[in-house]
């Protein structure tokens, strides 16, 4: 399951691209071609930027390269790196479920609640940032499975 949402993520990312990259060509083909920019263009790559940053940060995640200082671990026993793996990955899940699952929640509830729109394409808001309680649930996916396999290789060696 791991492997597959990691992969679904990847093409995300690709889609997410392409869709930002052909929302900024156009806006520079409108403004110097037509001489009148689409009003559309800048909020969708702006929401795409959004998108994309907190998507790669799931990816990322999932593919524990996220930037980490090394030097106590480096020199760590094997015994006790697999408990600060445990460690980090429970903070990191007890800091993704308060910001961006209940944040997130709260955020979006509180954008529909009160029917923010964008500007330029009339969207709801609650729309754009439901990418943050989505994201934290896969992340918080991610680090138990993290924290499980720590966890049977920490036994292996007892």
């Amino acid at each position: 399951m791991h492997k597959i949402l990691n992969k679904f993520l990847e093409w995300s990312l690709v889609v997410l691209l392409g869709i930002m990259l052909f929302s900024v060509l156009w806006g520079v083909a409108t403004r110097y071609l037509l001489e009148d920019q689409s009003s559309w263009t800048d909020e969708l790559a702006r929401f795409m930027l959004i998108w994309v940053s907190i998507v790669g940060a799931t990816y990322i995640a999932g593919r524990n390269e996220h930037i980490t200082i090394d030097l106590l671990p480096a020199k760590m026993a094997e015994k006790n790196k697999l408990k600060l793996d445990i460690l980090v990955s429970a903070i990191i899940i007890l800091f993704v479920i308060a910001v961006f699952v209940v944040g997130g929640l709260r955020y979006v509830y509180i954008s529909f609640h009160l029917g923010q729109r964008s500007a330029a394409m009339e969207i709801p808001m609650g729309y754009v940032y439901t990418i943050l309680p989505i994201c934290g649930l896969i992340i918080t996916f991610f680090k138990i499975n993290t924290i499980r396999i720590s966890r049977k290789n920490l036994k292996s060696i007892n």
